[in-house]
């Protein structure tokens, strides 16, 4: 799967795998701003970039994880 490439399918891939570390890394998350239909793809490179980071890391802070959920907030739809 190339996930440079912006697509529904790795728009998914995404969200579905970010909400799988949320188990283990975001723990404060809302598992509902996770859901595929309330972002546009034209974000998707955004999305990306914070994927790539929870993807780097073991654990994150408190102050990372607010910054990630408000970061997520800013490029959904």
């Amino acid at each position: 799967m190339d996930l440079t490439v912006a697509n529904e399918e790795n728009l998914q891939f995404i969200l579905t795998h970010i909400g799988e570390k949320k188990k283990k890394k975001l723990t404060v998350v809302n598992t509902a701003i996770l859901d595929p239909i309330d972002y546009d793809l034209s974000k998707y490179h955004e999305l990306k970039l914070l994927y790539d980071h929870i993807a780097e890391r073991d654990s994150l802070s408190v102050s990372e994880i607010q910054a990630f959920i408000e970061e997520l907030s800013s490029i959904r739809k």
